[in-house]
């Protein structure tokens, strides 16, 4: 395997993290790291810690990450785009639609991969569930319902909880479900005194019918992580917390209890517990960028699809702003 020259700017919470893969995969070696506030966590490694993208680039790097605040995301992409560099940027994919669209358009345009670093999509729990979906253990699918809350991250000042936790939730929807959004509805709230909202509840529908729901805050001291898949044949439970799957399969029994056998409903049935293979998602997800890089399989989340991701978060905040449900453009096929 050819060594593919990596450099990190950003080294924050989830830049530490891109530096400590990097360091450990196969075929890659890291050889430059930046941050404007220097090495926080300590993770550099010997390396000197630039101060800006130029500093990467000058490194001759093939691949970069950038975990660098989310306004930041299009001008660091772009100097990474014009320097002929493969890159992931951490979801969001930028502030807006508009940065987003420019970054997609400066990778495909200089044939680079481009991806958004959306990494639910590599956790165990739903790259199984995705898998047995397809199988048609659930047979007909009806509805997607996801739940993330946990206590507000000081880190996080500027974005809200839709661009920030809400697109997680928005990207895996989609992709489990594999059809796009075509209508949002949301409400969402200020409980903190900070800016941007920090809760909310949405709901949508995609192309195939399915409807979905998301609750997603930063006010619980209870971190919930957990996705609901309900069809005909029962529901797949994920909780990407933990890496954990379990499916709850339609009883059929016949129900002779009086008071409640006119209730043409489903019974309960056997509750499944899966073993999995559990390998961490960031490894996972950093890999399939490396295997990308080098022509091997398609399995990053792309620009595209990472602008996709946020135009439907736009579209939330937008029905939370006017208390309509916003239609959705089509995305071309």
């Amino acid at each position: 395997m050819a060594t593919l020259r990596a450099g990190v700017i950003g080294l924050g919470s989830m830049g530490r993290h891109h530096a400590r893969v990097l360091r450990s995969l196969e075929g890659v070696e890291l050889v430059a790291v930046a941050d404007a506030i220097g090495d926080a966590h300590g993770v550099a490694g010997g390396l000197p810690v630039g101060q800006d993208v130029d500093h990467l680039i000058a490194a001759g790097i093939d691949m970069a990450v950038v975990a660098v605040p989310t306004a930041e995301h299009e001008r660091v992409g772009l100097a990474l785009a014009a320097a002929g560099v493969h890159t992931m940027v951490e979801k969001p994919i930028a502030e807006n639609s508009a940065a987003g669209l420019r970054l997609a358009e400066a990778f495909e345009s200089a044939g680079l991969v481009g991806a958004v670093g959306h990494i639910e999509r590599f956790n165990p729990a739903l790259q199984e569930m995705r898998r047995r979906i397809e199988d048609g253990q659930l047979g007909a699918v009806y509805q997607v319902s996801t739940q993330r809350q946990g206590p507000f991250p000081g880190r996080i000042a500027d974005v809200g909880v839709i661009k920030d936790l809400a697109t997680h939730d928005i990207d895996l929807t989609a992709w489990v479900a594999q059809s796009d959004y075509v209508s949002v509805a949301a409400q969402t709230a200020h409980r903190s005194g900070r800016p941007h909202e920090d809760m909310i509840a949405a709901t949508g529908i995609l192309e195939n019918g399915i409807i979905t729901s998301h609750l997603v805050n930063w006010l619980s001291p209870l971190k919930l992580r957990t996705t609901t898949v309900t069809g005909e044949k029962g529901a797949l439970v994920a909780d990407t917390a933990n890496a954990d799957l379990t499916f709850y399969a339609n009883g059929t029994f016949v129900n002779e209890w009086e008071t409640i056998a006119t209730f043409r409903g489903v019974t309960e049935g056997d509750v499944v517990r899966y073993a999995l293979g559990k390998r961490e998602p960031l490894v996972l997800e950093h890999e399939a960028f490396r295997d990308a890089v080098l022509g091997r399989d398609d399995r990053v989340v792309t620009m595209r699809e990472g602008l996709r991701t946020l135009e439907v978060a736009e579209a939330a905040l937008e029905s939370a702003r006017t208390g309509t449900t916003v239609a959705l453009e089509r995305v071309a096929s």
